[in-house]
């Protein structure tokens, strides 16, 4: 009874390594998942950085020369990239025409240099806003990987701790097992050599009886 119970326990212990296994293996593929889309959230929010931190620095700067009224502005390269931000953000036609046409030069239209500067300003402030908006949530992404990351480690740290456990006591009780089988055939050895005795005594007995 007691080999059958120890047995038992033993291919428990062996199913419960199997699952702890699989479970750990899960969760180092999870943190390799969380890693590598980190990595390329960061990989982006990296580019929309050094690319907001450059406009926002040119429209406050192509602000400033407009203000100060500085007659040679469009011929800078601050034009140019200011020409460029404005074709490519998503902003009302009316002010994308008004700035292109102070771009150009154009006699047809230009538009007075405080209305422009007034457009640039809401566009400073609204990228300016946009940027702080990812600025956040890429710190909110990093606390969540961080947070991810470490109930992730402390699960593999107890998973292994388990399985090293679960480990060595497997190998304590597969010993335990043969040394009980050993003995209980010790003991069905004994129990022969004791009925083949007994069966001996009765027929000396039953000689000298007769």
């Amino acid at each position: 009874a007691e080999i059958e119970a120890s047995t038992g326990k033993l291919a428990q212990m062996k199913e419960d390594v199997k699952a702890h296994q699989t479970d750990r293996a899960a969760a180092k593929e999870a943190m390799a998942e969380a890693t590598s889309l980190r990595e390329k959230e960061k990989a982006a929010f990296d580019q929309e950085k050094s690319e907001a931190e450059t406009n926002i620095a040119a429209i406050g700067k192509a602000t400033a020369a407009i203000e100060k009224g500085m007659g040679d502005f469009l011929q800078t390269s601050s034009a140019s990239l200011l020409k460029k931000i404005v074709m490519n953000r998503n902003m009302m036609d009316a002010d994308r025409q008004d700035v292109l046409a102070f771009l150009s030069g154009s006699s047809d239209y230009a538009p007075a240099s405080g209305e422009i500067t007034g457009i640039l300003k809401t566009m400073h402030d609204e990228m300016t806003k946009d940027f702080n908006d990812e600025k956040a949530a890429e710190e909110a992404a990093i606390k969540a990987y961080d947070e991810l990351m470490a109930a992730k480690t402390k699960e593999v740290n107890a998973l292994t701790k388990a399985i090293d456990e679960k480990m060595t006591r497997v190998g304590e009780l597969a010993v335990e097992i043969v040394q009980m089988k050993n003995d209980l055939g010790d003991t069905a050895e004994a129990l022969i050599e004791d009925k083949k005795f007994l069966k001996d005594l009765e027929k000396n007995c039953e000689t000298k009886m007769g």
